[in-house]
Parts: C-alpha cells; sequence; structure tokens
C-alpha cells in the first residue's frame, strides 16, 4: 500500500493529548450520556473473568466517569436491548447499533472449519429449539456447560451455542453470574438492524472508522488491533474510512487520525484513576510504550515467583501519564495494595488519590499497603493515604 502525505504533524505530546481525549480521559464527559454513552464512544468494552477490585467491564466506566454504581454499569450494558457481546478485540460488550457491522465476520464463522469442540449430531438443532421454546437460557439451562472441571471440556449444547454465537443466530443478552444468558437473535436484536445485508468492505471501513475516533491517532497496526482486524483488511479501506494521515515524531511508521481530533486543541481536566489492563487505553502494549513509555505487563497468568509487579497489577493514570502501578485485593471493608509501584515521589499524591477513590467506589473504608517498590517512598505514601482516609 502506498502510504499518503500527512495531513498534519504532530509532536508525541500532541499525539498523546489527543488520544486522551478520544478515551475519556481529558475534558469533561457528558455525565448524562452515562455507561452507556461511554460505550458508544469508545466503540468497545473488552469482558474478563478476572475479578479483584471488580471487572474490567465495570472499571472503563468507571475510570471515566468516578465512582457510578456497580449495579447501574450492569443495567446500562444490558437492558433495553442496548449493547450485544461478540469477538472483537476479543470477548467484547458492543453497542447494538454495530450488529450489521460484524456481519463480515459472522460470514466468516460460518464458513471456516471448526477445531477443538466436536459437535454431535442434532444438538445445534436442538439447542435452537429449546431456546426458542423456552426463552432466555444460560448453558447450564441448556444441557450444561463443561464435561469436566476443565475450562475448555464444554458440553455438546456448550459447542452448540457457542457456535450459534459466532454464527449471529443467538446472541448474548446478559451475564449472569458471569454466565452467558443466550436468546435467539430474531428476538435481541431490533428488527431494523437484525441483517447481513452490508458487504464485507462496508462492515470494515465502519469498523476502521470507529477505531481511529476511539484512538483518536494511530498506525495501522493500532487501528487493527482495536476490533482484531487484518493488516491488509485495513489497507483496503482506510482510503475510503474518513481518517486521514498524519505523522507523529517519535513513532517511526505513519499513522491516520479521526480529522475531528485534529480541529481543536484537547483542553480539560485529567482523570486521576486506576485502570484495569483490559481498558483500551492501554490494551495494546507496544501502543501503550510508545504513547507514555510505560512498559505494562499482565502477570495473571505468570508463575507467581516470576510476577515483577503482581497478579492484576492496575497502571495510575494521573495528569495525563502513567505515573505507577497498583495490584489490588480485597479483604472485608479494606482495599489491600500487594504491591505498588511509583514512579518517584511526585506520583505518591495521585497514587494515594486512586487508591482512596477506588476503595470508596467497592464500599472499602481503609486501605493497606504492603508492599512498595520503592521503600523509601512507603513513608510518604502511607502519611499521604492516612490524611485523605481522615
Amino acid at each position: 500500500m502506498t502510504t499518503p502525505r500527512p495531513l498534519a504533524e504532530l509532536s508525541a505530546a500532541e499525539a498523546r493529548r489527543i488520544v486522551l481525549r478520544a478515551q475519556g480521559f481529558l475534558g469533561s464527559p457528558d455525565r448524562r450520556a452515562g455507561v452507556r454513552g461511554i460505550l458508544r464512544h469508545l466503540g468497545a468494552v473488552q469482558l474478563d473473568t478476572i475479578s479483584v477490585l471488580a471487572r474490567s467491564h465495570e472499571l472503563v466506566p468507571y475510570a471515566r466517569l468516578g465512582a457510578v454504581g456497580r449495579k447501574t454499569v450492569e443495567r446500562a450494558y444490558w437492558t433495553d436491548t442496548h449493547s450485544f457481546e461478540y469477538w472483537s478485540h476479543a470477548a467484547c460488550i458492543l453497542p447494538i447499533e454495530e450488529w450489521p457491522h460484524f456481519a463480515f465476520r459472522r460470514r466468516a464463522y460460518r464458513e471456516r472449519p471448526h477445531w477443538g469442540h466436536d459437535l454431535p449430531d442434532g444438538v445445534y438443532e436442538q439447542v435452537i429449539k429449546q431456546l426458542r421454546a423456552e426463552g432466555p437460557l444460560t448453558a447450564t439451562e441448556l444441557g450444561g456447560a463443561k464435561r469436566t472441571s476443565e475450562w475448555w471440556d464444554w458440553s455438546g449444547a456448550k459447542v452448540a451455542v457457542e457456535r450459534a454465537l459466532m454464527y449471529g443466530e443467538v446472541v448474548c443478552v446478559e451475564r449472569r453470574g458471569w454466565k452467558r444468558l443466550y436468546d435467539l437473535a430474531e428476538r435481541a436484536v431490533p428488527e431494523a438492524l437484525l441483517h447481513d445485508d452490508l458487504d464485507d468492505a462496508e462492515c470494515l471501513r465502519r469498523l476502521v472508522r470507529l477505531a481511529g475516533e476511539a484512538l483518536g491517532v494511530g498506525t495501522r497496526a493500532d487501528i487493527a488491533d482495536y476490533h482484531r482486524l487484518k493488516g491488509e483488511q485495513v489497507d483496503a479501506v482506510i482510503a475510503d474510512s474518513g481518517l486521514v494521515p498524519v505523522s507523529v515524531a517519535g513513532w517511526g511508521k505513519p499513522a491516520w487520525a479521526d480529522p475531528a481530533a485534529l480541529a481543536t486543541t484537547p483542553r480539560g481536566r485529567h482523570r486521576t484513576t486506576l485502570l484495569s489492563p483490559f481498558d483500551s487505553l492501554i490494551w495494546e502494549r507496544a501502543r501503550t510504550e510508545r504513547i507514555f513509555g510505560f512498559t505494562h505487563r499482565l502477570e495473571a497468568y505468570v508463575p507467581k515467583q516470576k510476577r515483577i509487579h503482581g497478579y492484576f497489577a492496575m497502571p495510575v493514570l494521573s495528569g495525563g501519564t502513567l505515573v505507577g502501578r497498583v495490584d489490588p485485593a480485597r479483604e472485608g471493608q479494606t482495599l489491600v495494595a500487594r504491591q505498588i509501584t511509583l514512579d518517584g515521589p511526585k506520583a505518591v499524591p495521585a497514587v494515594a488519590q486512586a487508591l482512596v477513590e477506588a476503595a470508596s467506589w467497592v464500599n472499602c473504608t481503609d486501605v493497606r499497603v504492603e508492599r512498595v517498590d520503592s521503600p523509601d517512598l512507603r513513608d510518604a505514601l502511607t502519611s499521604e493515604l492516612a490524611v485523605l482516609l481522615g
């Protein structure tokens, strides 16, 4: 692909501010739009099984809006046919109006062979028949989610309903105790949206444009990663996506930006908050290093003795930069910071503020610090926490 001449040249700092505004961390988000507004703004909110402070899809709106009630978050996602769950960056909550634009992926799933899970004869048809007769059901209610305790050892009913989900015949309409609640797409998706009429190019143009708007500015790899597109899929449509070519000092690769993001200078207050490792601001690690100079890896699946920053280390955002990490846990009404990494003394007030706000959000009345990677900063941090906790 021939790279077009950039229409704008951005400094690294300008690009970072554009990214922060696009992701909802710079300026004042529209609180009237609430959680649903955040979902539409980002275009995708990743789901994950890990729940330490809270689950990732709760942490994403919290990081932008503050202490919005956790039940409010769940209702916002799952009531009034506002969203659906599907494969995007990973398993994600997506705005329902984007259902037609994932037709390309549903078609691809229908056409590809499936490995790893055998589907017994007749089970797919039986699952569809049962959902039609009984309404929304979990995999357990459909006949069992697993045959053994192994996460991958699915029952025939689980294989069938997950395949129906990929094909678009079934939709996850809610998560109950982390179990998917499945229903027929013909009931769950508004009639005007329930179609696969858009060709692949139109779907891809829309998703590339959405990714560019959510990122503010990004490389080809950044844009492709947002909804897990292939690089050649991005190449085929980016010229017609509405994004404009730009260059960013120090990035070393061509980039594209949302033209609306270039029209005004990002201004307003910065959020100070803990970030889920699955937050779209930082979910792509190479991009995080390029924009923030911050190396972060999820260590939940790393053997304990080999972890550097902790099981679920959450970066701390403050003043538009990443200033440290907190590996949190909860014990009763105490938020426990099992391990804290601070980027120097200036990070102490921000990390303390982020801890106290997070503790209040999850109904904890105290914060306990177990380990600080810079022992000389421990006293300053505990003193700051004592002041904030009163």
